[in-house]
């Protein structure tokens, strides 16, 4: 499993947080974000997915790394 952190713009509220959580679950991913540091930190297998697999489930809810 690697671990990876990630600046994430456009995150204020609840409805963030569980948007892009989401998104990370269904991509096999965890993710825990931290809204005063805008980041996310992301938990995923390197053998299963991408960096641009993850960017781009966050970008679809909205939001910019």
């Amino acid at each position: 499993m690697k671990n990876i952190v990630l600046n994430v713009e456009g995150m204020s509220c609840g409805h963030c947080v569980k948007s892009i959580e989401g998104a990370l679950q269904e991509l096999g991913a965890t993710g825990t974000v931290d809204l005063s540091a805008k980041t996310v930190t992301i938990q995923f297998d390197e053998s299963k997915l991408t960096l641009d697999n993850i960017k781009e489930a966050i970008e679809e809810q909205g939001y910019d790394i």
